[in-house]
């Protein structure tokens, strides 16, 4: 009889103890119910709808020099970071049959030149006897002083020609003799140098920088946007560009350049974009890391609530409003959405508070305004 006993005193415990489990689980899911319902305060802010951009801080000028003819260095004029102004000479080859073939090329268009001053003082002469004959025998017939003066101004044109072919000749040895000069393309700093006085630039060695040169203060960013995105980005649009290793200074900036052909990678295509930054700012360098949002369109001082707060159709936008306790559905109409919160043009007033549904309840707010 004990055993009997103890046995149903052990059943009674345990179905105790699982009715107050059960009581305890239920009572706690029963809780929320009661609770008040989450709510948002309708407010005046900026709305912004921006497409990001991932890339990098470049130089805008950036040039590798080198030689463009083979000899041996002469001088190099500067040192790894140096200032230097356009058109500096930056380092030359010692090239003496070169300089000696402008030379050659000079005393031709000089000699050109005179040929060209006497051809033409022959016709002039030629003409001149053409319009005032002597009188034969002493003087030669018309017919001959014609064609005296018809060879006269073919040796001018000749001469002329020559001396075309004489500045041509100069150009190209000028030319020639610039190849074994590096002169700088624009201001700048010097950034690297890779060429030693007495070493010899041979022809595989022309393909290799000799001097790299950066331009001063101008940078620019080169990033890719979202192939989602390339339609509404626009030149001329601002940005905001944050660097991630300043990530407390805000860049301004504008769209500058968008190119017409993609790049897929992976499967997903984008489009690269240069952008233009408004102020230099000495802090940032060459191959930064940037972040920037391209502002598509923006509103100032709107009134502004949570999409999640957004229901009802997209013809018929509705919100529940909490009025002292009281819940009041409210129809709105909407402006501009960034995909969080959503322009309302009439309806609400600010400071009025909206009820936001439970999360994970499977809300029925009002897409894309809800979100899923």
């Amino acid at each position: 009889m004990n055993k009997r006993r103890r046995l149903i005193r052990i059943i009674v415990v345990s179905l105790l103890s699982i009715g107050v489990a059960l009581t305890v689980v239920f009572v706690g899911r029963a809780a929320p119910r009661d609770a008040q319902p989450e709510t948002a305060i309708v407010s005046r802010a900026d709305l912004m709808i921006t497409a990001p951009v991932r890339g990098n801080l470049e130089i805008a000028n950036k040039s590798y020099l080198s030689f463009g003819v083979t000899g041996t260095v002469k001088e190099v004029l500067v040192d790894r970071g140096d200032t230097v102004e356009k058109d500096q000479v930056l380092a030359r080859l010692d090239a003496p049959s070169l300089e000696l073939g402008v030379e050659t090329v000079e005393l031709q268009v000089e000699m050109a030149q005179r040929q060209v001053k006497i051809a033409r003082a022959q016709y002039e002469i030629a003409l001149i006897n053409l319009e005032e004959p002597a009188t034969p025998p002493l003087g030669e017939s018309e017919e001959v002083l014609e064609q005296r003066a018809d060879m006269a101004r073919a040796s001018w044109e000749t001469a002329k020609l020559n001396l075309e072919m004489a500045g041509l000749n100069l150009e190209m040895a000028e030319l020639n003799l610039g190849k074994a000069v590096i002169v700088a393309p624009f201001d700048g700093v010097v950034a690297d140098i890779n060429i030693s006085e007495g070493e010899e630039i041979s022809a595989a060695a022309l393909a290799a920088p000799a001097i790299s040169l950066i331009g001063l203060g101008q940078i620019e960013m080169r990033g890719f946007v979202d192939e989602l995105d390339i339609l509404v980005v626009k030149v001329g649009q601002n940005v905001t560009i944050i660097v991630d290793a300043l990530r407390d200074l805000e860049i301004k900036g504008t769209v500058a350049f968008v190119s017409p052909m993609g790049t897929a990678q992976l499967g997903v295509v984008s489009y690269e974009a240069f952008i233009t930054l408004d102020e230099p700012h000495e802090v940032l360098k060459d191959g930064m890391s940037a972040t920037a949002d391209i502002i598509i369109e923006r509103r100032d001082n709107v009134l502004l609530v949570p999409n999640r707060a957004i229901r009802g159709t997209r013809e018929r936008p509705v919100v529940m409003l909490d009025i002292d306790g009281q819940i009041e559905e409210r129809e709105i109409m909407l402006g501009l959405t960034d995909g969080i919160d959503t322009e309302v043009t009439s309806g609400l007033q600010e400071g009025d508070r909206v009820v936001l549904p439970a999360r994970g309840t499977g809300s029925s707010s009002l897409l894309p305004f809800g979100g899923h």
